[in-house]
């Protein structure tokens, strides 16, 4: 690190075969945290596309938003543009007090999101709602220091760059916008997917008087610190595969020995690749082992209808199209969802930003400790924080905090706690996301709700109806579970806000 940047050292790392866990050796990812699967579109959910008629309502806005919130050192006050985009379309105004909808942008930048969360959009006329989408610092075009290289360049540009500055970021940006448009009593519902998810809940906990409600989808708040057993995540992933086929799984399973066996004999790695038909020759069987479990899980992960993934993979692997054999059905089961690609994985690619924040995240405080068990369609690998914590001081110089979300906005206990302390959270999960084993499952009060689907997935809920308006009737209820909801407090509001003002 004394003698490259930080960014030159991601960008070496991630051209060869750069991963979310920027390892050399073989050790489970933390898998990334985002309503949509951009690393894979054929795992995306069609959004209505009637939102794209909405671009043109759209209008971008920046914000002078101040480097850090919680320090008074000269440093503390330079200032950076933080992007905001606002739908005026539906608003009802602010001499209605017409509510205001406002999305937490995560560890991407913000440009597809006013498209790719349509649950906004679908139910915005109802509510008259004004929709607000506020990008996350570091990511898309609000990145301090001038420069993205000039903001990673070491840990002191970095070290501003967590959820407490975001979260903080959001509230003078709400603050900014309702002053500008007039609207003091306009009420504010923030909502959230995955990462987002989780900023939307501790917001709604750290500025009750900002948002007087919010929409947590896929939020594992609870996947810290050992609260969730750390096997959980890909327990999950196993389960949603039996449950697709067992034949399926069990090929899966004896699948990981038989890479094992082919690839420690003379140019068994040569035919590994041309197998799987790899963008460059293997170096090593974890190669081809870490690409297909980062495949499953997102499979999983977005198990979204109608396709099912899962399905779709299943159905590949039993059919068997490409032969009998183990490895044979392995390549079947990626065919099928892929498609016949000129190559499947391992190609030179420049990393994304979400990559390079990622990684930070995830090395300072989005510790989120996932390993896999001895019951599982997977090869036992158990987390150590050991090795990933030399791993993130190599990389940035500094040590991962993995006490510090469970200390700030708490986790441990958290019916006993929120029970008399928070409201107004919706916590939804669709049962088949595998980061659901880590969020709110189960009411903690009349105010703090856990809504789930049995046949959900990551973020299903907030990515709104399907281009065919053919959605499941269970996903369709639970929407109507979550709009009753929300109107319930905005309703709520409204008696409180004429009650404050008659007493004035």
């Amino acid at each position: 690190m004394e003698h490259h940047t930080l960014f030159q050292c991601l960008l070496f790392i991630s051209l060869m075969y750069y991963s979310t866990h920027f390892t050399t050796t073989h050790s489970v990812k933390i898998p990334r945290l985002s309503p949509i699967p951009q690393w894979d579109t054929s795992l995306h959910h069609p959004a209505n596309l009637d939102a794209e008629t909405d671009t043109e309502n759209i209008k971008t806005f920046y914000y002078k938003q101040v480097l850090d919130h919680f320090n008074y050192r000269p440093e503390s006050y330079k200032t950076f543009q933080q992007r905001y985009l606002i739908n005026f379309k539906y608003w009802g105004g602010a001499n209605s007090s017409a509510p205001i909808f406002a999305y937490l942008g995560a560890e991407a930048p913000i440009d597809s999101s006013p498209i790719g969360i349509a649950f906004l959009t679908d139910n915005a006329a109802s509510f008259n709602a004004l929709l607000v989408y506020i990008e996350h610092r570091y990511y898309g075009e609000s990145v301090p220091f001038g420069s993205r290289e000039e903001a990673l360049k070491n840990a002191s540009t970095i070290g501003y760059f967590n959820s407490a500055q975001a979260i903080a970021d959001y509230a003078s940006v709400l603050i900014h916008i309702k002053k500008t448009l007039h609207a003091p009593n306009s009420p504010v519902i923030v909502i959230g997917g995955s990462y987002g998810g989780m900023l939307a809940s501790w917001f709604r906990l750290k500025y009750p008087h900002m948002a007087i409600g919010a929409l947590a989808s896929s939020a594992p708040i609870l996947y810290f610190d050992n609260i969730t057993p750390q096997d959980g995540y890909y327990s999950v992933v196993s389960r949603d595969f039996r449950e697709a086929s067992e034949t399926c799984y069990q090929t899966i399973l004896k699948s990981w020995s038989e890479i094992d066996r082919v690839g420690s004999q003379p140019k068994g790695l040569s035919i590994l690749s041309q197998r799987f038909n790899t963008c460059r020759p293997l170096n090593k069987s974890y190669e081809l082992k870490e690409y297909l479990e980062t495949f499953y899980a997102s499979a999983a992960q977005y198990n979204h209808p109608p396709r099912y993934p899962v399905t779709v993979i299943c159905g590949g692997i039993d059919g068997g199209s490409f032969g009998s054999d183990i490895l044979s059905k392995i390549y079947a089961g990626v065919v099928a969802l892929r498609g016949k690609t000129t190559c499947n994985f391992n190609a030179l690619t420049t990393p994304s930003e979400t990559a390079l924040g990622w990684t930070w995240q995830t090395c300072s405080e989005m510790v989120i400790p996932i390993g896999i068990g001895n019951n599982s369609m997977f090869q036992p690998q158990p987390f150590s924080y050991k090795s990933f914590a030399k791993k993130c001081k190599k990389l940035y110089g500094v040590s991962p905090r993995p006490h510090w979300v469970t200390t700030y906005y708490g986790g441990h206990n958290i019916k006993l706690v929120l029970e008399k302390f928070g409201s107004n959270i919706i916590f939804s999960n669709g049962l088949r996301d595998p980061y659901s084993i880590g969020g709110v499952l189960e009411n903690i009060s009349d105010s703090l709700v856990a809504i789930h689907a049995v046949n959900g997935s990551h973020c299903l809920d907030i990515l709104g109806a399907s281009a065919t308006h053919n959605d499941p009737e269970w996903l369709v209820e639970l929407w109507k579970k979550e709009i009753n909801i929300m109107k319930g407090w905005i309703t709520q509001y409204y008696v409180d806000l004429q009650a404050l003002k008659l007493k004035g």
